[in-house]
């Protein structure tokens, strides 16, 4: 029996034995529902026995039969059930009798185990009410286990891959016999070992065999964190059927989407950097060593626009009348945390065509010239269609992107975005050479988006790893983590340090080798601080060791050791005095306005930056008064309504401060329209103990409540009652 979590102490578990049997790719059959908030169909999952599934056996891992360690008997795996119909698509030839005995088989051992036959489900899906019960088999039986949670699994079911039409190719290898769960196996280990050139290929193998018929349903056992699916007289990874299909459907109350509105106010729904990460979406491995690709089709309604983290711009097809179908993959193996997708009512945001001219003056960066020096690399991850190796992807600047916004924000889109991306593409590939992916989609969030949530589980976080491969993430579930910002800034600083300390150009050279080496792979801050300090050389590290740099930096709280230093460095740099400058102008001002003195030669005060007026503004906050005239002053100076969301949430922290009521429209549209930077300024209007800015504080909760992120939610709650 698994622990009950409670989600506001607890650590979040992440269940899945990959240690024993990992999940090479994934194939999601989805249709989305707007008026019931919830999405429903298969996922096919194909699997690959992991480095530790020989310890769990106590057979050869090659071998076609199991041996049970309690009773010491030899089972023999039953024959597969494979439709007449299909003869023509397999190798092995086998008799109608055999086709026949295999149907009885596997139908009476899903009957035994308490499971329904076909004859009592609907549409040919069980009920969630189905699943077995875990007293009713022996420990030694292998299970499956993903991790998975708010989903209602309905039916687990043995793929029949041999079904496909074309498929015995992937059978010439082995010595065949009339055992059709050992070629089943076969067809998916030799399907998913493809070489990367022939991914095409692949990927139509894999559409094909999501497609294929059900051979026999397995028995499975949903608990709060995981999926437990196992195959009776199954004891080794090795023998569990290495392509499944599970059919589900999310919950509305899921945690990894978002069903809210956009700022026009249509439906959408998108995956939100959410603390369980996708395990709510679809059942999965979720371990970041658990690398696998994935292909979607999605279907919604035609009104609608399907974007994904995919490779592919996929263009809809047109499925019966007022619905269309979306299909994207993935061709590079990541973890099931970086799926994404978002479904609204979106428009792709373009600029009038310019000439090549133009653009090139738009987007004129230096380019990298590491790439050229590593035409030989060999990469260093498991095999995919890697950019890297190819030449034209190689020099490729700016990679082709396309703009999705809500209809109201598509004119700002073109005045303002369109015309950054190839500035910062440019920039990128400047700095760290190849584009890892070959094109981009920048969707515009609806204002409830936790931007503060994005940060995904490592293994520096993790709890220790058992024989399975399970483990935990620290406080994971701790609603308050996501506002934690000390772990970015630290790192922010640390590059900042280690650019400064080497020189930006042997800094940056660093960089391109690091990304080329390191490309497709996990990687720990170990290894980044290892290569770095490895690539230069005793004279230019300046003492700097792997150890120090943990112990100055990772390892401590506080402000680290080297930073103190340069506080008095950084105060002198002409920006910061700029500011300062500034900041006594508004003190001498609004000294001026609180002595109602005679007006006296008008101050003029500088254009400053965004980061200026941040600084700006919180030295003004020091200040125990400021009048309202300064204060609509400062307001009408800057155009700090007109300013980014840092700037504006300065302003906002001044107006509570100050209880300057003619700007508490500011404070509202803030709340509003930025609701996860928000959350520190509802506890601002708390602790004022003023009537009026806690009356505004409720105002704004119960006008947002509903669609604002779990965790934010939660913790205004917290503050407000």
């Amino acid at each position: 029996m698994e622990t009950v979590l409670d989600p506001s102490r607890d650590d979040l578990p992440l269940m899945a034995n990959t240690n024993h049997i990992l999940v090479k790719h994934y194939e999601l059959d989805l249709d989305v529902d707007f008026e019931s908030h919830i999405i429903e169909g298969a996922i096919i999952i194909f699997l690959e026995p992991g480095s530790g599934c020989k310890k769990l056996s106590g057979v050869d891992g090659e071998s076609g039969q199991s041996e049970s360690s309690e009773s010491g008997k030899v089972e023999t795996s039953e024959p597969c059930h494979i439709p007449v119909t299909n003869l023509g698509a397999f190798s092995c030839k086998m008799r109608s009798k055999d086709f026949a005995d295999c149907g009885k088989n596997e139908k009476d051992t899903s009957d035994r185990s308490g499971n329904h036959s076909s004859r009592e489900q609907t549409y040919g899906i069980s009920s969630s009410k189905n699943c077995c019960d875990p007293g009713n088999h022996g420990s030694e039986d292998f299970l499956l286990i993903l991790d998975c949670c708010d989903l209602s699994v309905l039916k687990v079911e043995e793929v029949d891959a041999a079904a496909v039409p074309g498929i015995e190719r992937f059978t010439r290898s082995a010595k065949l016999s009339n055992d059709c769960k050992k070629i089943r196996n076969q067809i998916v280990r030799e399907l998913v070992t493809l070489p990367a050139d022939h991914w095409r290929e692949q990927l139509y193998y894999y559409a094909c065999c999501s497609q294929a018929p059900g051979c026999g349903e397995l028995l499975f056992t949903s608990s709060p964190w995981s999926l437990q699916i196992r195959k009776m007289g199954v004891k080794t990874a090795t023998d569990f059927p290495h392509i499944i299909r599970i059919w589900y459907k999310t919950k509305p109350e899921g945690r990894s989407v978002t069903w809210t509105a956009d700022q026009n106010g249509r439906p959408c729904v998108y995956t939100m950097g959410s603390p369980i990460n996708n395990r709510a979406l679809f059942p999965c491995q979720e371990p970041p060593v658990a690398m696998s690709t994935w292909q979607a089709t999605v279907r919604a309604a035609a009104s609608f626009v399907v974007l994904m983290s995919g490779e592919n711009s996929a263009k809809p097809t047109q499925l019966q009348e007022g619905r269309l179908s979306w299909n994207y993959y993935v061709t590079m193996p990541m973890p099931a945390s970086t799926f994404a997708i978002a479904v609204g009512s979106w428009r792709e945001v373009k600029l009038e065509p310019c000439s090549s001219n133009e653009l090139s003056t738009v987007t004129s960066f230096p380019s990298s010239r590491a790439d050229s020096r590593y035409a030989s690399w060999v990469c260093g991850h498991m095999e995919y269609p890697c950019h890297f190796q190819n030449p034209d992807a190689a020099s490729q600047a700016i990679i082709p992107y396309r703009v999705f916004a809500p209809e109201c924000l598509q004119h700002c889109c073109e005045e303002n975005l369109l015309q950054l991306i190839p500035q910062c593409l440019s920039a990128a590939h400047s700095t760290l050479g190849t584009h890892p992916f070959s094109r981009l989609d920048v969707l515009i969030v609806p204002a409830n988006f936790a931007s503060l949530g994005m940060a995904r589980p490592n293994r520096e976080e993790t709890g220790q790893v058992s024989e399975s491969g399970a483990s935990v993430v620290k406080y994971g579930l701790n609603p308050e983590k996501i506002f934690m910002q000390v772990h970015y800034l630290k790192g922010y600083f640390l590059l900042r340090f280690l650019a400064s300390r080497l020189g930006e150009e042997t800094y940056f050279s660093f960089l391109r080798k690091f990304v080329r080496k390191f490309h497709g792979q996990l990687i720990l801050s170990q290894d980044f601080l290892h290569m770095l300090l490895e690539d230069i050389s005793e004279e230019k590290r300046l003492g700097l060791s792997v150890e120090d740099i943990f112990q100055n930096w990772l390892d401590t709280s506080g402000i680290p050791k080297p930073l103190q230093g340069e506080t008095q460095t950084w105060a002198e740099s002409r920006l910061v005095q700029q500011v300062n400058d500034e900041v006594t102008k508004w003190i001498r001002v609004n000294l001026r306005a609180r002595k109602r003195r005679r007006r006296e030669t008008e101050e003029v005060f500088e254009k400053l930056l965004p980061d200026q007026l941040v600084l700006l503004l919180e030295s003004l906050l020091e200040e125990k008064t400021l009048c309202p005239r300064i204060l609509r002053s400062l307001e009408k100076t800057y155009h700090l309504r007109e300013q980014d969301a840092e700037v504006r949430h300065r302003w906002c922290e001044l107006v509570i401060k100050h209880k300057y009521t003619k700007a508490y429209e500011d404070v509202e549209r803030f709340l509003l329209e930025d609701q996860a930077m928000g959350v520190y300024l509802y506890g601002e209007l708390m602790v004022s103990e003023n009537a009026k800015q806690q009356q505004l504080a409720h105002k704004c909760f119960e006008m947002t409540k509903e669609h604002m992120d779990r965790s934010s939610a939660k913790v205004v709650a917290e503050m407000l009652f």
